[in-house]
């Protein structure tokens, strides 16, 4: 009897277990079966975590103390220290090479050429950057960006507008990759116009495209098909430019030197050492980054280059950090999303700090639908009237690039700015091209370049430059947001 009670319960657990392990998710709140069309077709899509974009790299986020950790010989006082958290957020193993900025072009001239060349033309990196009056680069500008021999070299003669041109399209085509690899679109090359994929416009129903599957819709008043949304995890963030909190984080690359929350090594360079040279043995005294030794030692002598290149060095050049981050020192600098304040510290969060933003949202028409997208195919956007931001705490005005610097609310109590007003913006402080070369428009940009002595290649330093300029030394990788798990899990 014993034997026979025993496997009895042996069996009742059995089946017990697998009748649980086949019964469907179900609301833990409710108790409603999930993705049952006969329920009412609520669906929750199974989620294995966010897949990595093409070039990108996962970085950890955490606390660091950003900002200049040594004497500061040009007496900026701009990168004072402080701690801050970074989240968990993606970045491109190298900078934007000129193939990857050629095949963008490429796109751009083949579906806006004929009847948007201005599209074309606006894209295109500024080569005469590259001139100097008493050098001879001339070779440089018709070559540098087209010829194959530097189609890994990274990009430069693009400004800040013109790199976060490119992630917005970077995100468009990756986006309507995954789908073509889904099965949910057929590949388009015939797109041309506003009839191309713009992965906000798909989202909201102004884009078909080439229609392979569609999602089954269990909605029962559906049609039964259904076109992918936000919730089905399929659609990747939005590729970006890196905030300077998280370029610096990322170039410091603390995490191959922390051992349980304990920083060994408070870093300078991406790199343990102070010194700029390897103690690799097959490569002992090379130098780690590519940047100017010295006045008009640009790379060493003949026979033995110190750091291998006269100017740019292709991308994926010296060690990565431990982040496994190519030339976060030296190679070129690169733009990142802040708008520049000489004492950011001051003011910015201490999650995530970032000077920069405008919040918007999508217009909408007179039936409060979204508005048909525009001749390019984009969706159009405008900032938050302020008279719809009476009752938010968070924030009371789109456009908070200067608040509490350059803002009325922070020079309202100044006897000299009493003129300040609401709508003056940074005018008044920022008296941009007599008192200073600030304003609105001045974007940080981080690290050293080709160019620039060693002081440059530590990445506390920051500089700045009007988003709508280029240099011969400024170039840009690009960043991603992470959803889920901070860990990386």
């Amino acid at each position: 009897m014993k034997y026979f009670s025993l496997l009895g319960l042996i069996l009742f657990i059995g089946t017990s277990l697998f009748l649980s392990s086949c019964k469907k998710p179900q609301s833990a709140t409710t108790g409603w079966e999930y993705n049952n069309s006969k329920n009412g077709g609520f669906e929750v899509r199974e989620y294995a975590g966010q897949v990595t974009g093409p070039g990108l790299v996962l970085i950890e986020g955490g606390a660091f103390t950003m900002g200049a950790n040594y004497d500061d010989p040009k007496y900026d006082w701009n990168a004072e220290p402080r701690k801050v958290t970074i989240k968990t957020f993606y970045m491109d193993e190298t900078e934007v090479a000129n193939v990857d900025y050629l095949e963008y072009l490429f796109w751009l001239n083949r579906v806006f050429g004929t009847d948007y060349p201005e599209v074309y033309d606006k894209a295109l990196p500024d080569t005469v950057v590259w001139r100097d009056r008493l050098a001879y680069n001339e070779p440089m500008v018709e070559l540098y960006l087209r010829h194959p021999a530097y189609h890994y070299y990274p990009v430069v003669g693009v400004s800040w507008i013109q790199a976060t041109d490119y992630c917005a399209w970077r995100t468009d085509r990756v986006n309507e990759l995954f789908l073509v690899e889904s099965g949910i679109l057929d590949l388009d090359p015939d797109q041309l116009n506003e009839n191309n994929f713009n992965t906000d416009a798909y989202l909201s129903g102004q884009y078909e495209g080439l229609v392979n599957r569609n999602l089954q819709d269990l909605n029962p008043n559906g049609t039964g098909e259904r076109r992918v949304k936000m919730e089905d995890g399929i659609i990747l963030p939005k590729y970006r430019l890196p905030t300077e909190a998280e370029w610096e984080y990322a170039a410091l690359g603390t995490v191959g030197n922390t051992v349980y929350e304990r920083v060994l090594d408070r870093r300078i360079y991406p790199w343990n050492s102070h010194v700029l040279r390897t103690d690799d043995k097959d490569y002992y005294g090379s130098f780690l980054g590519n940047h100017r030794r010295g006045k008009g030692d640009f790379a060493g002598v003949a026979g033995d280059l110190n750091d291998g290149a006269i100017g740019p060095a292709m991308v994926g050049s010296f060690w990565p950090n431990d982040y496994g981050l190519f030339n976060m020192a030296g190679n070129v600098s690169e733009w990142v999303l802040d708008v520049y304040r000489p004492l950011s510290s001051e003011d910015v969060a201490g999650l995530n700090p970032y000077r920069g933003n405008v919040f918007q949202r999508k217009v909408r028409d007179s039936e409060g639908l979204i508005a048909e997208k525009d001749e390019f195919g984009k969706l159009q956007y405008e900032d938050i009237p302020t008279e719809d931001l009476v009752n938010r705490r968070n924030y009371r005005k789109s456009n908070n690039i200067n608040y509490l610097d350059g803002d009325y609310q922070s020079t309202i109590n100044r006897e000299d700015w009493v003129k300040q007003t609401e709508d003056s913006g940074s005018s008044t402080m920022y008296d941009y091209s007599v008192t200073t070369m600030l304003n609105d428009h001045a974007r940080v940009y981080k690290g050293g370049s080709w160019r620039d002595n060693s002081y440059w290649m530590m990445p506390a330093t920051r500089r700045f430059l009007d988003e709508t300029l280029a240099a011969d030394y400024i170039g840009f990788r690009c960043a991603m947001d992470r959803v889920g798990s901070d860990d990386g899990y």
